[in-house]
């Protein structure tokens, strides 16, 4: 075999494994995990059910490739900044728009994910979704422990909760979007950098005028918890 021939084979086999995954992207996001069959997802993607199956041996394993190529981009993006190590202030911020670009570019996958872990999502499909979600969580409560260690953030907090807020607030914004739009008080509605840019600068900074952190200063009990 030349090796004109095997870059084409490749190239064509990436070609293939696109449109597989395109097509159970969308079937999945339309249908639901358990409505959608491979026969359904080979057909979208004009390709042999058996070509299907040689790129993916089951369907919970297509679905774990749709769920890893729908957060690729965030994922790429905290391992890049987790090896830079750069400023947290920045990396955050940069984060949390890239985390909301891409919910909102995968809306009606998305939409799928959020309805099926609040309802009671299949055991074998939540171990995917936790696998998946996991990683790219853990690798954003790195970046925030590294900021701790940096004297960037407060030492006392807890690195999960503050992952989770971040994360929390772009998914909330992006289920309210279309409410939020009809709030004359609210001009972030179409604009989501502008949102996480001010959401992080809230995170970063709280909301207390300078100065006045003096006279409501936190007691901070063993465990992390604190009270006014």
């Amino acid at each position: 075999m030349t090796s004109d021939t095997a870059t084409h084979q490749t190239r064509s086999g990436s070609g293939t494994i696109a449109r597989i995954l395109t097509a159970a992207e969308a079937l999945f996001a339309e249908h639901g995990f358990d409505a959608v069959s491979m026969s359904a997802i080979a057909e979208a993607a004009a390709v042999s059910k058996a070509n299907v199956f040689h790129h993916f041996n089951s369907k919970h394993a297509l679905y774990q490739a749709v769920l890893r190529q729908a957060c690729d981009k965030t994922t790429q993006q905290l391992k890049h900044m987790v090896a830079e190590s750069g400023a947290v202030a920045v990396n955050l911020g940069q984060f949390a728009e890239n985390h909301l670009d891409n919910i909102l570019e995968h809306d009606q996958f998305a939409r799928l994910i959020l309805r099926e872990i609040l309802s009671d999502m299949p055991q074998e499909q939540l171990k995917i979704a936790q696998q998946v979600f996991g990683e790219n969580f853990s690798e954003l409560v790195k970046i925030i422990h590294h900021g701790q260690k940096q004297c960037e953030l407060r030492a006392d907090l807890d690195p999960a909760v503050v992952a989770t807020l971040l994360v929390g607030a772009n998914v909330f914004f992006f289920q309210a979007r279309n409410v939020f739009r009809h709030f004359p008080e609210v001009n972030f509605a179409d604009d989501p950098a502008h949102y996480t840019r001010m959401m992080v600068d809230i995170l970063l900074r709280g909301i207390l005028a300078p100065g006045s952190g003096k006279k409501h200063k936190p007691v901070v009990k063993s465990g992390g918890s604190s009270t006014a």
